[in-house]
């Protein structure tokens, strides 16, 4: 006997969140297997793709015996997920199978030999280690996330860049289009380090990690990363390569228009409708006192928007990728923005009033 009656949502639990990085169709079949290890004390599910490693820990009180079995992720989960809720569960692997028992159903999945599983090597040695809570983390790469590149052929930039600056943290993404810069104050002082989090390791750690006080270790080193919280373990390797200068790319505009932020959102919302569909262009027209946000299509259709404000500057008429400022301004929860703004080929710059922690960079574009 493998496991013998243990409640179905807490076998799920531990499953649910490895089984994210898993793809059905692998070119070793093992990869598309979840790794089950049972001591007498846990039951460690473990999944990878050969770059990121997660495992997940159930606590429980087994039999002596130490087993370990590998078998298909998606399965197993589409399995315990159509068991009613708070069934028993039994697994009993017998003959190169595991057979799965609940109420008066039986299920008979293939296995594939433990000692075949590609564990990933620790390659942590010097590896700069801080904690951090777990809602704080989220927020932060929930923040950047949006502005990373996707397939990219600058492969840096398919991730986000986490720097660690002594009593600092700094997450930075870009796709070469527009940069978001967020940034906290850590409780210690710490071993400076940079390293690139791939696009799958930031989405699974937003799976993954609860908005919660509760602590994250993380361990920063040059080529790999480990990210421990609550009975979850996530390794990566980092992506390798020189990330853009994010210092560079942050203007320091002196033209500055503070806003209600739900009046700008809502406004360029209102005004993507009409938008091209290809290049989702908007024009802001800066008069003094007045924001004219514009929009047309090729079927010659227009919409206006006019936002009062006390603006004072030099006239200004520019063009951006509209879903570039909702991006900005949508992970933005405070009751008010800053757009700042050079000449008519200079960057827009959005930051929160009296706030230098988080900074959205959209570059111009021709209308």
């Amino acid at each position: 006997m493998f496991i013998k009656q243990i409640d179905r949502n807490e076998l799920l639990k531990p499953l649910q969140a490895v089984v994210g990085i898993v793809e059905r169709k692998q070119p070793l079949p093992i990869l598309s297997n979840v790794l089950i290890k049972k001591t007498k004390d846990s039951v460690r599910f473990i999944t990878t793709d050969l770059e990121i490693q997660i495992e997940a820990q159930l606590r429980a009180t087994f039999d002596a015996t130490e087993s370990s079995i590998t078998i298909s992720a998606k399965k197993l989960q589409e399995i315990l997920r159509a068991i009613p809720d708070n069934s028993m569960v039994t697994l009993d692997n017998q003959d190169n199978k595991l057979l799965v028992k609940a109420n008066k159903s039986r299920f008979s999945l293939q296995t594939l030999p433990a000692q075949d599983f590609p564990i990933l090597s620790e390659q942590l040695i010097g590896a700069s280690k801080i904690e951090i809570e777990q809602g704080v983390l989220r927020r932060l790469l929930s923040s950047v996330q949006y502005a990373m590149a996707q397939q990219d052929i600058r492969y840096y930039l398919n991730g986000v860049l986490l720097v660690i600056d002594e009593t600092t943290i700094k997450l930075i993404a870009t796709d070469g289009h527009r940069l978001a810069f967020i940034s906290e104050e850590l409780k210690e002082k710490h071993q400076k380090q940079e390293v690139i989090l791939s696009r799958k390791t930031v989405n699974e750690l937003l799976k993954l990690l609860a908005d919660s006080e509760d602590k994250v270790q993380l361990e920063l080193a040059e080529k790999q990363v480990r990210i421990s919280f609550a009975d979850v373990i996530l390794t990566s390797k980092v992506i390798d390569g020189k990330f853009p200068d994010y210092n560079r790319v942050i203007p320091a505009h002196t033209n500055h228009l503070t806003l209600d932020r739900l009046t700008i959102l809502q406004a360029l919302q209102r005004a993507a409708i009409l938008s091209n569909e290809k290049f989702r262009g908007v024009r802001l027209l800066l008069t003094e006192k007045n924001l004219r946000v514009i929009s047309s299509n090729s079927e010659q259709e227009e919409a206006q928007e006019d936002i009062e404000n006390d603006y004072s500057g030099a006239p200004l008429d520019i063009g951006f990728n509209v879903n570039y400022l909702l991006d900005g301004i949508n992970n933005i929860n405070t009751q008010t923005v800053t757009l700042s703004f050079g000449d008519q080929n200079s960057s827009l710059l959005i930051t929160i009033p009296e706030k230098s922690d988080y900074k959205y960079v959209v570059m111009p574009m021709r209308i």
